[in-house]
């Protein structure tokens, strides 16, 4: 479901624009539907049309997005197994401090090679409402104040309903603009489109390297911008925006954590208004690849700082439940073959 069509069905069960947004903010909130002001009651205030209708879509709204299974970890995130309404599972991850990570595609057209979900292609596009009922599914288990497009799929290959859903959290979501958080590999029309829109998200830029042969060769499906190029389309987002971007680096042994890749970084970023996020390697099965040890991560993150570069060291959620991007619903699809007919 796209969000303009929910708006339209609202409309056309005798909604005006503000019986529309109270509905709509009763849902994102996680609440029932008529819910609103006390003093205002649903009875008093929406069409009965509307309130007759109410129940029906509740339920189809609730159908976009139910909680197949949660993984929990120490640190206070939890992976959530998310079945859609035509029976596919996409993954959503609770982050501590009330975030929520959710996934925009089902499966990934990028085919990273450090990524599970890359492995399997794209299947489909998801839904501005799906992508929101993830939220709401969210709000509904814990508080959640920031949002970040960074699940399955690459946000800028179904940017329409991307940008829908980001505007909805940004307006009756009541998510403060710099706590949705836009990720992507780096495509232009991302560059193009989110400095003009209402609500201008932060933005996140996987680089990975600074080698653009060896860029080329782990993601290979995505745009080829040079990983300069790329920081210097950020940089001018940061500045107009006033939010700082926002560097994933998925640290892989012996690949791309050398002292020269160190080097290049530095040059890079030296003076740019942006945070490094290194992350360590989440074990993907065939893929190739380990995780640098602990120490040498940490070194990594010392040596950035010392050039001025705000630098962290991020541990992809759900590292202890063998839970990285794209692993639950590689396991519960395994699961379900596996199961005898």
């Amino acid at each position: 479901m796209r969000i303009d069509q929910l708006r339209r069905r609202l409309r056309e069960l005798g909604a005006k624009p503000c019986h529309e947004r109270r509905v709509l903010r009763a849902w994102l909130g996680g609440q029932p539907l008529d819910a609103g002001a006390r003093r205002q009651r649903a009875a008093d205030f929406l069409p009965q049309s509307l309130r007759d209708a109410l129940p029906q879509l509740a339920d189809e709204l609730g159908g976009l997005a139910r909680l197949h299974a949660s993984h929990p970890d120490r640190h206070g995130a939890a992976r959530l197994l998310v079945t859609l309404n035509d029976g596919q599972t996409v993954e959503s991850v609770l982050l501590p401090r009330d975030g929520v990570c959710v996934s925009t595609q089902l499966g990934c057209a990028v085919g990273c090679l450090f990524c599970m979900t890359g492995q399997g292609g794209l299947l489909r596009q998801l839904g501005g409402a799906e992508i929101v009922a993830q939220v709401v599914l969210a709000r509904r288990l814990r508080p959640v104040k920031k949002v970040v497009f960074m699940g399955m799929g690459e946000p800028a290959h179904n940017l329409d309903n991307v940008l829908d859903a980001i505007e909805l959290l940004g307006d009756e979501g009541r998510v403060a603009h710099k706590n949705l958080v836009f990720s992507t590999v780096g495509d232009r029309r991302v560059f193009e489109r989110l400095p003009h829109g209402r609500v201008k998200p932060a933005l996140a830029l996987s680089l990975h390297t600074t080698d653009p042969e060896l860029r080329a060769r782990l993601l290979p499906k995505a745009p080829r911008i040079p990983p300069d190029e790329l920081v210097a389309l950020g940089e001018r987002y940061a500045r107009a925006t006033g939010y700082p971007i926002q560097y994933q680096w998925t640290l892989l042994d012996g690949v791309n954590d050398s002292d020269t890749e160190m080097d290049r970084l530095v040059e890079l970023l030296a003076g740019k208004y942006a945070m490094m996020n290194f992350i360590p390697f989440n074990a993907v099965e065939g893929a190739g690849f380990r995780r640098p040890a602990a120490q040498r991560a940490q070194t990594l993150i010392e040596r950035l700082r010392r050039h001025g570069i705000v630098a962290c060291l991020r541990d992809s959620a759900g590292q202890e439940v063998d839970g990285g991007c794209g692993q639950l619903r590689a396991r519960s699809l395994a699961v379900e073959t596996a199961r005898p007919g």
